[in-house]
């Protein structure tokens, strides 16, 4: 690769600047395909981004004449057009593959998710991304590393060898990368400092916005990669004090310190706790282990379940205490002035859920599905697609979060639901679960069924087949479901429309009355 920017240091400050602005607040887990119960590997990724743009595309594979070069374009993904930054020589051919806010998917069976970072050292936060010119920014690696990248390793390496050459622009990213076989973790520090590791085969990880790579074995060349200064470039700034253990080496720590950040730790803990409970680790820990052993196999309806958790049945029960109101309801939206909510895995801003879950037993083609959801877990479903369909039914490209509510943009139809499900949280999401639970536990059935289906026709040479037939099922699985959502919206309007239910007057809880000293009016 070679460098040909074609902008000023000054455009690309103000890029990063801007970027900065809109930062997402991502929660990413991954599970080894050793620790599920279908012998499949999973990546997540809940895009909580204020400004995403939700809409989902396929961007096709292509074959490209030699000497066609790869523009590097910045801050690309939202609705407006990016920065052309430099360009780099293009491949020979690349791969299909899904992109939305983030992209996430090839049709080789690559799925990755990220989770923004940053530090409040404000000496190490000005070094690494104030006073960068990188132009490489997670947008731009991602979608480099899915065009090009056939395994999870060479995904990985594909977006070292990026921040080695033109630099990282940005916040600080984790990304979670599979191919099926291996999970990889990479982090992405700024300038052109970068880690990875593979995690073993048998284990859970989660990120929540705070960088997790400490305690790194740095001489094991099988299962971690780096930068070639990963240890140096800390040791001449003075941020590595004394003698460095290449054994037990902690890049999050030295690159993107926090002191105390209880939005991301907590989000760990519960994650952690959810799936080995037996650890009983404290909620108030400052680390906790960067991959824990799940106390049983996984299923993807757990991780989902995960995705969409508010904390219930803890002390930090979002469902519970005066801001849930009479109705329980555990969405908190942003405030101002002193103080926080409590940052649940689940929240209101989350543009999609994205869970790829990938059995590397199947045809790279047929292998990868990405479920798929709009909007805050806990009231959205999931639809499974994938890279190698022909087409998307077209609610997934129309409207926009900063234009009017409308019926026939998916995105919307689901914010529908979740907006609803406010008027009287504890019941309403009682009909939600009663609705999506059995139809998503039969379609998890169906789905793999027809994967099989189409391997099968993939391996017997039947490939236009297969595609036809994963297509269609897809196709129309994500129709039907976004007809129910849409049904599902009106009802919970008419159900609890002006504070009643069906227009019979319930009363509020008595604790409620008694918190908001309801009473007799007196003179």
């Amino acid at each position: 690769m070679r460098n040909k920017k074609l902008a000023s240091l000054a455009v690309a400050l103000c890029l990063v600047m801007a970027m900065a602005l809109v930062a997402s607040a991502c929660t990413v887990v991954a599970v080894g395909k050793d620790a599920t119960v279908n012998g499949t590997s999973i990546i997540t990724h809940n895009d909580d981004s204020t400004s995403a743009n939700f809409k989902l595309w396929i961007i096709e594979e292509k074959d490209w004449p030699e000497g066609s070069v790869r523009k590097l374009i910045m801050n690309d993904h939202g609705y407006e057009p990016g920065d052309v930054m430099g360009e780099m020589p293009q491949a020979s051919h690349t791969y299909r593959y899904f992109k939305s806010r983030y992209s996430f998917m090839n049709e080789m069976g690559v799925a990755m998710g990220e989770s923004t970072f940053g530090t409040d050292n404000e000496e190490i936060k000005k070094d690494l991304v104030k006073d960068s010119d990188g132009i490489i920014d997670c947008w731009l690696a991602q979608d480099i590393a899915l065009e090009r990248a056939a395994t999870a390793r060479e995904a990985v390496k594909i977006m070292g060898d990026l921040v080695e050459e033109f630099g990282w622009a940005g916040s600080g990213e984790t990304i979670n990368v599979t191919d099926g076989d291996e999970v990889w973790i990479a982090e992405f520090y700024g300038r052109d400092l970068w880690c990875a590791v593979r995690m073993p085969d048998d284990m859970f990880f989660v990120s929540a916005n705070r960088a997790r790579l400490r305690d790194i074995d740095l001489t094991d060349k099988e299962n971690v990669m780096h930068s070639p200064n990963i240890v140096s470039y800390g040791v001449n700034k003075g941020w590595i004090k004394g003698n460095v253990n290449w054994k037990s080496f902690s890049p999050a720590q030295v690159y993107a310190p926090h002191h105390d950040r209880l939005y991301s730790t907590r989000r760990v803990w519960r994650a952690q706790e959810l799936v080995a409970p037996s650890l009983k680790q404290s909620p108030k820990e400052h680390n906790y282990p960067l991959f824990v052993k799940p106390d049983k196999k996984l299923s993807t309806w757990d991780i989902f379940k995960i995705k969409g958790d508010y904390y219930e049945g803890t002390d930090y029960d979002l469902t519970e205490g005066p801001a849930a109101g009479p109705w329980g309801n555990p969405i908190r939206i942003a405030n101002k002035g002193e103080g926080d909510w409590e940052r649940s895995i689940n929240m209101h801003r989350t543009c999609y859920v994205h869970i790829g879950e990938v059995d590397p037993k199947l045809p790279a083609p047929i292998k990868g599905i990405s479920w798929f959801g709009y909007g805050a877990p806990d009231t959205t479903y999931l639809t499974p697609l994938w890279p190698i369909m022909r087409n998307l039914p077209e609610f997934y490209e129309v409207g926009s979060r900063f234009e009017d509510f409308r019926r026939d943009s998916g995105w919307w139809v689901n914010s529908y639901v979740q907006e609803m499900a406010t008027l009287r949280y504890c019941e309403a999401i009682e009909e939600i679960y009663a609705l999506r639970d059995p139809k998503m536990r039969e379609q998890f059935t169906e789905t793999y069924a027809v994967q099989k289906d189409a391997a099968k026709l993939w391996r017997q040479g039947k490939k236009n087949q297969a595609i036809d037939q994963l297509t269609r099922f897809a196709y129309d699985r994500a129709v039907d479901w976004n007809r129910t959502w849409l049904k599902l919206g009106d009802h919970l309007l008419g159900n609890y429309a002006l504070g009643y239910r069906n227009f019979k007057t319930t009363g509020y809880p008595q604790w409620w009355n008694d918190f908001i000293g309801y009473g007799p009016l007196e003179r």
